[in-house]
């Protein structure tokens, strides 16, 4: 599948990418703004989610909340997400509803600052913080999030600290912080814009050069420390996690190939060998054939810098120790060291990596949400037309030979969460350390 592109800049940097298709009477508009978590300054923890939720809360033109209203109105839906090198906003609304969707992310983003107040901050600050304790705090395995990344990057790397943040600095965030993080980051040079669908592509174009022509270009963003790390971890980290859970869950984390790379294709078939659909060895062994676990998957992070993980999720059955859990778990991602992969479960993977991406891009919101991606990241939305390409070109020996570089001892972390009141089965000395149990 061919997705049409073309792309144009603007004076002021803002990059661009029209995909017309007339399947269906609707338009998606999709801008990511190339800032996350990993562009907050220490004590600011959280802040590029925050700013997410402050967006919503009205520009010169909109009321707070309105955007949401003027959408729904128009039979459009929309949202916006925080990730750790990126934030995104989007919008699907009706063919006919293409301007008025690029008029409302034109205006926040060049009229934001006049219609923020401190009522505003406080509101959505006190959202934040109870979506935290919902999503987070009070969910079960929900401090995943913030601990493995804590756990699989050095404590001064951009990706450490947790992406929602923590409630003294939520509390610590100022009108005076929303308006320099504005100023430094929510700018038409460091922004992409995708617009997939039911549109005229000369009118799509004259609306962009309407709307967001005239918001002036940025001064300039800091750079990020450097993302650079070994290939491995160098020794094997093991964090237990006592929580309000009835099941024991192990999150099994390697240190991987960055996302865009050559390997990054072939580690992401490697995680659909081990736990992707009902075929997965994590499925066949652990969940039908020995019975220790309800769930298993398999999956990477997607990190275009410095590196990415490839993470097993796996959760115990009723009775499955956590100990045991672990043990049958490495087990299988020893046996892959040793035994490597078929060129059968190669092109299984290579099928169900190929059948998400083209389901997804027959979406018009999901279409414009990977032009984005690809022309944020790599400068380049064609690349999304290269992948089924490159997963096909991944063989049984090179999952094999990233498999027994990738999956070894010095390349783990262990997250495990186990029910609160079985913490007594675990050694004192559990909490960070070797995995207790795991086969040497």
């Amino acid at each position: 599948m061919q997705v049409p592109i073309v792309t144009f800049r603007l004076a002021n940097g803002l990059s661009v990418t029209l995909s017309e298709d007339h399947t269906a009477p609707i338009v998606a508009v999709n801008l990511w703004y190339h800032v996350g978590s990993a562009n907050e300054r220490p004590g600011r923890t959280g802040f590029a989610h925050l700013f997410e939720h402050m967006l919503f809360q009205g520009s010169a033109h909109v009321g707070a909340n309105e955007h949401f209203e003027i959408v729904q109105r128009a039979g459009g839906t929309l949202n916006g997400s925080t990730w750790l090198d990126r934030t995104n906003y989007f919008e699907t609304v009706p063919s006919n509803q293409l301007a008025t969707a690029l008029w409302l992310e034109a205006d926040r983003m060049g009229q934001l600052l006049p219609a923020m107040t401190q009522q505003k901050l406080d509101t959505q600050r006190d959202v934040v913080k109870n979506e935290r304790r919902w999503s987070v705090d009070n969910q079960p395995y929900g401090t995943w999030w913030e601990r493995l990344p804590a756990l699989a990057f050095p404590s001064d790397h951009p990706f450490h600290h947790s992406l929602i943040g923590s409630m003294e600095d939520l509390t610590e965030a100022s009108l005076e912080d929303i308006a320099q993080f504005f100023a430094t980051y929510y700018t038409p040079d460091n922004a992409v814009l995708s617009i997939a669908g039911d549109f005229d592509p000369a009118e799509a174009r004259a609306l962009v050069e309407q709307f967001f022509g005239l918001i002036p270009r940025g001064a300039g963003k800091p750079p990020l420390p450097p993302m650079d790390l070994p290939e491995h971890f160098g020794s094997w980290e093991r964090l237990v996690v006592p929580d309000a859970v009835m099941l024991p869950r192990l999150f099994l984390g390697f240190r991987a190939p960055v996302f865009g790379s050559d390997a990054h294709f072939v580690a992401t078939v490697l995680a659909a060998i081990l736990g992707t659909g009902k075929g997965s060895r994590f499925q066949r062994a652990l969940v039908r054939d020995r019975e220790v676990a309800s769930e298993a998957s398999a999956f990477t992070f997607d990190l275009a810098k410095g590196a990415d993980l490839m993470i097993a999720d796996v959760t115990a059955r009723p009775g499955i120790s956590a100990d045991v859990l672990e043990v049958e778990v490495v087990r299988e991602v020893d046996r892959m060291r040793a035994d490597g992969v078929t060129e059968n479960e190669v092109q299984r993977a290579v099928a169900l990596l190929e059948t998400a991406l083209v389901s997804s891009l027959q979406s018009a919101g999901d279409r414009a949400d990977k032009l984005s991606m690809f022309a944020t990241y790599f400068n380049d939305p064609s690349l999304v037309n290269e992948q089924t390409e490159r997963y096909q070109r991944v063989t049984a020996e090179q999952v094999t030979t990233l498999a027994r570089e990738l999956l070894g001892e010095d390349n783990r972390v262990s997250l495990v969460y186990v029910p609160a009141n079985s913490l007594a089965e675990h050694p004192a000395n559990a909490e960070v350390g070797e995995p207790v149990g795991a086969s040497r």
